[in-house]
């Protein structure tokens, strides 16, 4: 994941004072908030409803000039949520649609080269459904009541939190503007144009996720709490066809119902006295029956992974969503998917599928109560194996790990979850610079962890693996990740700046002790390189390239780099004045191809001048560019992707 952390201002962080003495109680349930899912009541009830004094907007998009943000006029028929003060609107002023339809609003240049947006007018291919619509509520005179009270206590923390600065890290303005600004739901447009010419190899479609909100952050927002939105891009005989969608989370349902977001962002949101009020709120919603949050807190932004005859959108706080590739191109959410009942736990975005075996390997973390966290596995045909506990004192950010031909390795790293921290008024999301992190090396089909070998990797934080592979002769596994400090960066604000060094690890299980070198040795070419990945026809064994993302000027991605593993050797290649992108995407020519590098690069790049995104397409072995394909609307910079081959998608679930 990229965060968009760096502001253009400087903002200061102001701890806000609960005005009075407040005591969190969770119920027994309560699991994953950050990673961080919420826990949730069984029993609670789904019921849509929708106040007359609560209608919310829907987000269109948002444009960022170097100086200069215009955004439409408001229809006067428009009423604004409770917990939408007018202090909020001018915190954060947003593009937005009225609660039942869906605008595009399209950019255009005025004659001093400042762009603007034309006033938003419906537009039926853009336009959801009726059933995605806010509802007419079904409530009692007691839910009714509870409702009216909530919204008027949301309305009042929301105008206190907005008295005070928002820190860097939870400031909509910040977050999500520029081209980290929400799209609207595009269907399919075909024959997109193409300049140069698409290997005739590239058959199937490339996916991509990304955090997409739908509702105007009414206070705090940081750039993962986003609704998950996948970009689908089809190839056919060197055509090429475009849409996004929503991934239809159950969160996105129940709010999209309501018309007014009632989730608590995870990161945004959750922090200090006013984090908890706000636990407490979506709590109590949840006891009079106004949400139902026993079904799943998550947003799907963050990983993709085709498995089982599956394609998964997965962000670590929830369950994986089966989403269907239509023939047409298009993509439709089928279910919030527990693998035929047997995954009852979140599962991390970074599940690792063994390119040998057909096998899936995952974790899940539970930031709450213990066991904070377990390592399973799923057959190629979909099979979950028994729940592993991995040994952790505290509950640990994991959001990655790594797979060699024989074990998994763990990282237990600085960055912990502690709850208490919101009561004495700061982040449950702390780095403990006391810790010492570990890696952990289990076998892959252990039946218990009690073998696990934990060996330690001193003042190393590696939000990313790459890879990793076993060398025998020296009894040593090699863990290639992106070493990040200050390790909580994109969490929390600091002064100091990120800094990500594509890094190789050396765990030795015969000493118990490690190593560590930044692979790029050459000072002028040290770069910061976060989002991308290796060949994943070799993943958990020896590789020689890894391709990733060049994360400046932060959180940017100016391009892209092809990284000689062994050598440190760096190749570029950058997409051009002010034009970003994000995670690079190796591609196989063929899957039996002899050379490591045979393949192509595939990366969204976005135009902040021309204000025009899309696809490129580049040779890996000589990072020459093949052909770039034209997209009919905006790409925000996302996260993580995968290509799903025309064969694989013709066997769909």
């Amino acid at each position: 994941m990229i965060s968009a952390s760096t502001p253009t201002n400087s903002y200061s962080w102001v701890n806000p004072k609960s005005p009075m003495p407040m005591t969190m109680i969770l119920p027994p349930s309560s699991r994953e908030m950050m990673g961080l899912g919420l826990g949730c009541s069984p029993n609670s009830k789904t019921l849509a409803f929708r106040h007359p004094s609560t209608q919310h907007n829907y987000i269109n998009c948002s444009l960022q000039t170097p100086s200069t943000l215009h955004f439409p006029k408001q229809s006067s028929t428009t009423t604004s949520s409770p917990s939408s003060s007018s202090s909020a609107k001018t915190a954060y002023p947003a593009l937005f649609l009225p609660g039942s339809s869906a605008t595009i609003a399209t950019p255009s240049k005025t004659p001093t080269g400042t762009a603007t947006v034309p006033t938003p007018s419906p537009s039926k291919s853009a336009s959801p459904s009726p059933s995605r619509s806010p509802s007419t509520p079904q409530w009692n005179v007691l839910q009714r009541a509870a409702a009216m009270a909530l919204d008027a206590v949301e309305t009042a923390l929301t105008a206190r939190e907005l008295e005070q600065p928002l820190p860097k890290t939870a400031d909509p303005r910040i977050q999500i503007s520029g081209n980290f600004a929400p799209v609207p739901e595009q269907p399919v447009r075909h024959a997109l144009p193409v300049t140069g010419k698409i290997p005739n190899s590239i058959q199937g479609v490339y996916v991509r996720n990304g955090a997409n909100p739908l509702f105007e952050p009414a206070a705090g927002h940081h750039f993962f709490d986003g609704d998950g939105m996948i970009h689908a891009l089809q190839f056919k005989n060197g055509s090429a066809s475009y849409a996004c969608r929503f991934t239809e989370t159950q969160r996105l349902a129940q709010e999209r119902s309501l018309g007014r977001p009632v989730f608590p962002k995870a990161i945004g949101e959750l922090h200090g006295h006013s984090g908890i009020a706000r636990l407490m709120l979506f709590y109590a919603r949840g006891v009079f029956g106004l949400l139902d949050h026993s079904q799943g807190t998550g947003v799907a932004n963050a990983g993709l992974v085709y498995f089982n005859n599956r394609l998964l959108a997965m962000s670590e706080d929830d369950l994986p969503y089966h989403v269907r590739i239509t023939p047409s191109g298009d993509l439709k959410t089928v279910e919030r998917y527990n693998f035929n009942g047997k995954l009852k736990s979140t599962m991390i975005a970074h599940p690792k599928l063994d390119p040998v075996t057909g096998e899936l390997f995952a974790l899940s973390y539970d930031v709450i109560q213990k066991p904070y966290l377990k390592y399973f596995r799923f057959s190629k045909t979909g099979e979950k194996s028994k729940d592993i506990e991995i040994p952790v004192p505290e509950p640990t950010m994991m959001h990655d790990f790594a797979i060699t031909d024989n074990f998994v390795v763990i990282p237990d790293q600085q960055v912990v979850f502690k709850m208490s921290e919101m009561i004495r008024g700061g982040s449950p999301v702390v780095y403990d610079k006391e810790k010492v992190s570990r890696f952990g090396v289990l076998d892959k089909y252990a039946e218990d962890s009690s073998a696990i070998k934990w060996v330690e990797v001193p003042d190393c934080f590696c939000f990313h693996l790459w890879n990793a592979w076993e060398e025998p002769e020296t009894d040593e596994i090699v863990v290639i990740g992106s070493c990040m400090t200050p390790p909580d960066s994109i969490f929390n604000e600091c002064d100091e700046g990120l800094k990500s060094v594509l890094s190789e690890i050396r765990l030795n299980l015969k000493t118990g002790k490690s190593t560590r070198r930044a692979i790029i040795s050459n000072p002028e070419d040290q770069v910061n390189l976060e989002a991308g990945m290796v060949n994943r026809n070799k993943l958990g064994r020896k590789t020689r390239y890894a391709y990733l993302a060049i994360a400046e000027p932060w959180p940017k991605v100016s391009g892209f780099a092809k990284v000689d593993l062994f050598t440190g050797e760096v190749k570029k290649f950058i997409y051009g004045d002010e034009k970003y992108g994000g995670e690079p995407l190796f591609l196989p020519r063929d899957p039996n191809c002899e050379a490591e590098d045979d393949g192509y690069i595939l990366a969204f790049v976005h135009d902040e001048k021309e204000w025009k995104s899309e696809l490129r397409i580049v040779n890996a072995m000589t990072l020459e560019l093949e052909a770039s394909v034209q997209l009919p609307s905006r790409v925000p910079y996302g996260f993580h992707g995968t290509f799903i081959s025309a064969k694989d998608l013709a066997s769909q679930a």
